[in-house]
């Protein structure tokens, strides 16, 4: 079988699948500052094994059912229904577990969300890279994009929460999403900001765990092999975040929802995207918009994974059942364990070629071309498209 699934502390819910790379992997939340101006994150890292560790909840608390119900458009009765279904399940990764110390250290993928998502609704997919390897910050976006969000104030208990918003009536949908789209890549950003400020020794506090020392990340984290990553609007944020950090060397766009992107921008974007799309959720336009950067850079990529729908790359993937698969409307015909592997495959044989990892993950090069069963890459623009 393509997983190993959840161990029976998982609940019966929900099966996301361990990571299969040679690394346990450990994960904590870091929240940095007592402003909104500050950052929150899960982190995915490879981990000492330790007796005794637990799992964390895939939903962190009832507040995130209640936003994901807003943010669907669901009776509030429906918060108390994904209460009851999904909030008891785990993650298969150590919480808070002992950081396994690296030599030359890992390479750094900061993770960006899609709309009405938070930090841990992809944690198939970050905790997957990390077995194999990689440092993985997954964002909480504070531009009113997550189902909701909060912050701890200076005033000691006091959270500070950010709900969703809509676009407000009467407002243009490109230019709210646009503002939004340059305050994430500006927060993904920030994050890499706050792992050189770590890795030069300043002393960062993290206001959520104090036991969990980020000082121990210093010297364990390459900073030369950094990549920003993420899911539909994720996706488009990762690519502006090219843009703006020339620390990035690469992105990997999941189903990248590129409507946010203003024209100007694409001749400005320097570095290789690998855009792993699923097969309902796209448009023409959005494809081209697509091959507008790979006919400026020949290292972008732009695949299909057959079978999968926008939730595939998403956790939801894993949601038994048909009234939650429905809910959700997150079941493509691909097998999720499959199409996870085929989504890792790809992003870790395109991280090794322009990080220049040491791995073996080019072993999986055919996925970029495009070749296997389940996958399939865009036609390049001729010069006579354009």
């Amino acid at each position: 079988s393509l997983s190993r699934l959840g161990r029976g502390s998982m609940g019966g819910m929900l099966a996301l699948p361990q990571g299969k790379g040679p690394h346990h992997v450990g994960c904590t939340d870091v929240m940095v500052g007592h402003t909104q101006q500050g950052l929150f994150l899960r982190l995915f890292y490879p981990s000492l094994l330790r007796a005794g560790a637990t799992e964390p909840l895939w939903i962190p608390r009832s507040e995130y059912c209640a936003g994901l119900a807003n943010f669907s458009l669901w009776h509030r009765w429906c918060s108390a229904l994904l209460s009851i279904t999904i909030g008891s399940c785990r993650v298969s990764v150590s919480w808070n577990g002992p950081f396994k110390p690296r030599s030359g250290g890992y390479p750094l993928i900061i993770f960006s969300h899609g709309l009405g998502a938070f930090r841990t609704l992809y944690s198939s997919v970050c905790s997957e890279l990390a077995s194999w390897g990689f440092v993985v910050a997954a964002l909480e976006h504070r531009d009113h994009s997550a189902a909701t969000t909060y912050f701890c104030t200076a005033e000691a208990g006091r959270e500070e929460w950010i709900p969703f918003q809509r676009v407000p009536q009467g407002q243009k949908e490109f230019y709210f999403r646009n503002k939004q789209v340059h305050q994430r890549a500006e927060e993904c950003v920030r994050a890499l900001r706050l792992f050189k400020d770590i890795a030069s020794g300043k002393s960062v506090l993290n206001i959520l765990h104090q036991d969990w020392d980020l000082s121990m990340l210093k010297g364990n984290i390459d900073l030369a092999k950094v990549a920003v990553m993420g899911h539909s609007f994720g996706g488009v944020t990762a690519v502006l975040a090219l843009v703006k950090e020339p620390s990035f060397r690469c992105a990997v766009a999941l189903d990248a929802w590129m409507f946010p992107l203003e024209n100007l921008l694409y001749p400005e974007v320097p570095k290789p995207v690998l855009f792993i799309n699923t097969e309902k959720f796209q448009t023409p336009e959005s494809v081209a918009k697509m091959k507008r950067l790979s006919s400026r850079n020949s290292q972008t990529k732009i695949i299909t994974v057959l079978g999968t729908v926008h939730e595939s790359q998403t956790d939801f993937a894993f949601l038994p059942g048909k009234l939650l698969s429905r809910i959700f409307s997150a079941r493509g015909t691909l097998d999720p364990n499959k199409g996870l592997a085929i989504t890792s495959q790809a992003a870790l044989a395109f991280l090794q070629r322009h990080l220049n990892l040491e791995e073996e993950f080019d072993q999986w090069d055919d996925l970029l071309e495009g070749v296997g069963d389940s996958v399939v890459a865009e036609a390049p623009f001729c010069r006579s498209n354009l």
